[in-house]
């Protein structure tokens, strides 16, 4: 009972991805909507906060020096969780992660895990890898739930079902839930999913959950959420296992003083999250008596140990970048191909795939900038993406093995034009003289060119291009005797 996996191994080329998503109305209605309340609701809270620039440059000041001093706060985290009582495993990729969490349920005697959402599971496909060795995996999360009794894929960082409207939850629930008689108000959805939870909280011995941060002082775990189900998953089970990647980590006690203020206003527009859980290790009669924590690198250490991208593990998965992306939008998130949509997804899951997949990605932007204004801890996602890209290009010149490669060969000539004055003036011209059959005058008299030979037929293919302006402004001022003055 899982939903399918989004692999950026399989998924199609998010140009092909997103050309069928722009087909379906109701969902883009339904991003448009949910996306236009959540950037409303941060809007105010955010507003409420006269220090809010400031807390944004404390929070970034944390996660860049956790980076830069990871090693050492992960063993001081080790170390820490250990002495509470804890066990900590370590995974060098996806499949080490699915082994040591599937090995870890079959050791506590359980063959069903509750779960808490987690991008982290999601990522690694935990929920197919458990189903494979026979553990049933519930997610207990509504929006989660939703996506996984409808067999579906989550769209949102945050809000993972945030693409499906009341009517349509309503058919997962009559459907999955057995309830023909199911009303459609928020309340009767609710109550459906809650009654379908409760046997579930009380029976299942074994649970599985992510972490919004690891607390290297203390060792403990933190988990945000606004549903309660965390807080039932976190107490009521036998076994916990945690998986977390390795840059879920920060320092100190005090430094969620910080994120806890930045998070919820940028996630969900709450001034805080309604339920703030942490734990450290075990303790006698209180909580699961066996405590696991899976830290997962999965090409984490290689996304470090680049100068230009390691900002991406700064996120503290908020979505807010998603709520006001032009391109996710009009797309939403599965178009992506990944667990991680929008633009931290286009940064993300490329670095996580080692550039061997979701290529395309990075080009998923239109460079507008407005996911650096949003991003609670200041990663400037243009920056990473233009980077990428040059990555991008380097494999695919790379691949030709010394063959004529026309963008790169073009791209040099543009910049021998650039450097030099008369060779600029003289492209203009050659400019001019060539655009002459192709301009198509408008009513106003406006030249036009709708279409270009080749290559550059790329550009036309969406949109127009006004011709070149018969003087440009350099010679206009020498014209009227300005140069050099």
């Amino acid at each position: 009972m899982s939903g399918v996996a989004l692999d950026p191994k399989t998924a199609a080329a998010f140009p092909i991805a997103a050309r069928t998503a722009l087909g379906d109305t109701q969902m883009r209605k339904n991003v448009r909507h949910a996306t236009e309340v959540i950037q409303a609701k941060r809007a105010r809270v955010v507003a409420e906060m006269p220090d809010w620039q400031q807390l944004r440059e404390a929070g970034k000041q944390i996660r860049q020096h956790t980076m830069e001093h990871l090693d050492y706060y992960l063993q001081e985290f080790e170390a820490n969780c250990t002495r509470a009582g804890g066990v900590v495993h370590w995974a060098r990729d996806a499949e080490e992660a699915r082994r040591i969490v599937v090995e870890l349920v079959k050791a506590s005697g359980s063959d069903e895990v509750i779960k808490i959402k987690s991008m982290t599971t999601e990522e690694i496909q935990l929920n197919a890898a458990l189903e494979r060795a026979g553990v049933h995996a519930y997610e207990t999360d509504l929006a989660e739930l939703i996506i996984q009794l409808g067999e579906d894929q989550p769209s949102h960082i945050v809000v993972p079902a945030l693409h499906k409207n009341r009517q349509q939850i309503r058919e997962i629930f009559k459907r999955r839930m057995n309830l023909p008689e199911l009303g459609e108000t928020p309340q009767d959805l609710a109550d459906a999913a809650r009654m379908f939870l409760r046997e579930k909280f009380l029976r299942v011995k074994t649970g599985v959950s992510g972490a919004n941060f690891l607390i290297a002082e203390t060792g403990g775990v933190c988990i945000v959420e606004s549903e309660g189900n965390g807080r039932m998953c976190l107490t009521l089970p036998e076994t916990l296992i945690t998986i977390a990647g390795i840059d879920k980590v920060v320092p100190r006690f005090e430094d969620l003083e910080v994120l806890l203020q930045l998070l919820p206003r940028s996630a969900t527009g709450e001034r805080m999250n309604p339920y703030n859980s942490i734990w450290t290790g075990v303790r006698e009669g209180d909580g699961p008596q066996t405590f696991h924590v899976v830290l997962m690198d999965n090409a984490r250490t290689e996304i470090l140990a680049d100068k230009d991208g390691r900002n991406t593990l700064n996120c503290i998965r908020c979505g807010a970048c998603l709520n006001v992306c032009p391109v996710y939008r009009q797309t939403g998130g599965q178009a992506y191909g990944s667990v991680y949509a929008g633009p931290i997804g286009a940064i993300l899951t490329p670095q996580l795939q080692e550039m061997h997949h979701a290529e395309s990605l990075p080009f998923a932007s239109s460079l507008c900038g407005a996911c650096y204004e949003v991003c609670p801890v200041k990663i400037n996602i243009p920056e990473v993406l233009i980077h990428l890209r040059g990555k991008v290009v380097q494999q695919k010149t790379a691949g030709v093995s010394g063959l004529f490669d026309v963008e790169a060969v073009a791209m040099k000539a543009m910049g021998m034009i650039f450097k030099s004055e008369r060779r600029f003036r003289a492209a203009q011209r050659l400019g001019r003289m060539s655009e002459t059959p192709l301009v198509r005058k408008d009513g106003q008299g406006v030249g036009w060119i709708s279409w270009l030979p080749g290559m550059l037929g790329g550009w036309t293919q969406v949109r127009d291009l006004q011709e070149m302006p018969k003087e440009t402004f350099r010679d206009w001022w020498e014209k009227r005797g300005k140069h050099g003055k």
